[in-house]
């Protein structure tokens, strides 16, 4: 015979793959019947019809249900949720119904980290997706918000496959490799430009923090587009406390142009955690780095803004094509040498914690 209360337990102890809740929890287990011979009919309620992890929580289900003794097969059936028991879920899991920005304030768990850059073409993309990956290996939860508004490229890079799922008002990120995602790539058709100045672009960003359950990850990392415009001005004020790593390469040039990246944090009061050297050399088959980039635009970048240079990320081929396949480096060549690099500038990130300033205007003497 099965023990329907241990069966219980091990089917409600499983997580719902978007939410990160169980189904217990959630309520999610409306039925759970066992025959004579131990067959198993499981009834769980979703969120909304043709949830897009359905198989994945059949799967789990499944396996977690056989781990009973006395089990001989497994059926999992699914109904969907009224809509007063959407919305009662949408509070119990948000703790509210209003719309509001709570990731990063005062109280919020979260490390907030704008990956910024004085102009295009220096990686910085390619930092985010990479370090966020980095950071989830090392067993940390991570968001990125993809707030290059016109040149979103996260989705693709990191292999993200599938829509938001949309609860109500609330979104669920989509998650792969540990990591969930915003970007605009997931509302905009690829034959359509994002033609949008200040106000929209607010309203926007405002949306990524406030209408998404990110669930108070350890990290949340944004991808800031290159330069000192209308987004890095909205999310000083959105997100004020967060930390800022500035992007460069070796080329002397591109460091004059993010110094003013870097100079725009100073402006708004935001702390400056260190500089990241993308594209730093290239090793050859003959084992010997080559500088193609130029040297030293990092250190002179670190130096100019009083801060640590946190990593150089070498030119490698894998970078380039796992961000054209949806496989970052971190995933494709785990020993490569970038692969390395990011590990090591996951490490620094977390040596680093912010500092204390809720209110830097207050100063003790």
């Amino acid at each position: 015979m099965v023990d329907q209360a241990a069966l219980r337990a091990a089917i409600g102890a499983v997580e719902d793959p978007e939410i990160h809740r169980t189904l217990e929890d959630l309520n999610m287990l409306r039925e759970l019947e066992v025959d004579e011979s131990g067959a198993v009919r499981a009834l769980v309620a979703l969120t909304i019809p043709g949830c897009p992890l359905k198989d994945t929580l059949t799967a789990d289900v499944t396996a977690a249900a056989r781990t009973v003794a006395g089990v001989t097969s497994v059926s999992v059936e699914f109904t969907t949720m009224s809509d007063q028991e959407r919305a009662q879920l949408v509070q119990d899991v948000r703790g509210t119904t209003a719309r509001a920005i709570t990731i990063g304030k005062p109280g919020s768990p979260t490390r907030v980290i704008a990956i910024s850059s004085g102009k295009g073409g220096v990686g910085k993309s390619s930092v985010t997706a990479n370090l966020g990956v980095a950071l989830a290996d090392m067993g940390r939860s991570v968001g990125i918000i993809d707030a290059d508004v016109w040149g979103f490229s996260i989705p693709k890079m990191l292999g993200v496959d599938r829509q938001p799922t949309v609860i109500d008002e609330t979104l669920l990120a989509p998650e792969i490799h540990g990591v969930r995602v915003m970007s605009m790539d997931y509302f905009v058709r690829p034959d359509q430009a994002v033609i949008w100045r200040g106000p929209m672009l607010h309203k926007a960003l405002e949306q990524f923090l406030a209408d998404v359950h990110w669930d108070d990850p350890d990290y949340l990392l944004i991808d800031m587009p290159p330069g000192t415009g209308d987004i890095a001005i909205s999310m000083s004020q959105f997100l004020p406390r967060a930390q800022a790593i500035v992007v460069t390469t070796p080329q002397v040039t591109a460091q004059r142009v993010a110094k003013r990246a870097g100079l725009m944090a100073r402006k708004v009061n935001q702390e400056i955690m260190g500089v990241v050297e993308n594209m730093s050399w290239f090793t050859g088959d003959d084992g010997k780095r080559y500088p193609i980039f130029g040297e030293g635009g990092g250190s002179l970048l670190a130096e100019d803004l009083e801060v640590p240079l946190l990593g150089q990320v070498p030119l490698v081929p894998a970078l380039r094509e796992g961000a054209d396949r949806g496989e970052p480096a971190t995933i494709a060549d785990p020993d490569g040498e970038a692969a390395k690099a990011f590990q090591s500038l996951a490490e620094q990130v977390e040596e680093r914690k912010p500092r204390v300033r809720t209110h830097p205007e207050l100063v003790i003497s």
